[in-house]
C-alpha cells in the first residue's frame, strides 16, 4: 500500500512563489546597520576550557563576554572616522579588525546567537592582532 499526499494546486503555486521571490539572506545581512559615526562590535567570548583542561559552564563564559574589553568590528557607520580634525587621515579601525574598548562603552543588545555592541567611533581605544593575548578579568 502506498501513501500519497494530495496538496491543492493553489497551495503549491503560492509556496513556489514564496521560495523563488525571496533572496538568500545571510546572518551578516540580518545585522543592524550602524548609523552615523557608530561601529558595530561582536564581543570576544573567550575559550570554554581553561589551560588546565576544566570546562567552563555557559554562565561563566557569558559573564566574561559581558565584561570583555575586546571585540571584532562587524560594520562601520557611513560617517565613522570621517572627521579629519578628530581622527587625522587614517581611521582607527576597519571592518574585520580586533579592537579594545571601554568595559562599559556602547549600547548592548542581543541578537540571534549572542550579543553585539554599538559604540561611537571615538570609543575604540586600540587595535590588536589577537584577542586571546589580552587577559580578561
Amino acid at each position: 500500500m502506498t501513501k500519497t499526499l494530495y496538496v491543492p494546486d493553489h497551495y503549491v503555486k503560492s509556496e513556489s512563489k514564496k521560495q523563488t521571490s525571496e533572496p538568500d539572506i545571510t546572518n551578516y545581512d540580518k545585522l543592524p546597520e550602524p548609523t552615523g559615526w557608530r561601529v558595530l562590535i561582536l564581543p570576544f567570548k573567550g575559550k570554554k576550557k581553561t589551560q588546565g583542561g576544566l570546562h567552563l559552564p555557559d554562565e561563566v563564559v557569558d559573564r566574561e563576554g559581558l565584561a570583555t574589553v575586546c571585540g571584532y568590528v562587524l560594520k562601520l557607520g557611513p560617517m565613522a572616522y570621517k572627521d579629519p580634525d578628530k581622527f587625522g587621515i587614517a581611521p582607527w579601525c576597519q571592518q574585520g579588525d580586533w579592537v579594545i574598548f571601554g568595559r562599559y562603552a556602547g549600547s548592548r543588545f542581543k541578537i540571534e546567537g549572542g550579543e553585539v555592541r554599538l559604540l561611537n567611533d571615538d570609543e575604540i581605544l586600540a587595535k590588536i592582532s589577537n584577542p586571546e593575548d589580552i587577559l580578561h578579568t
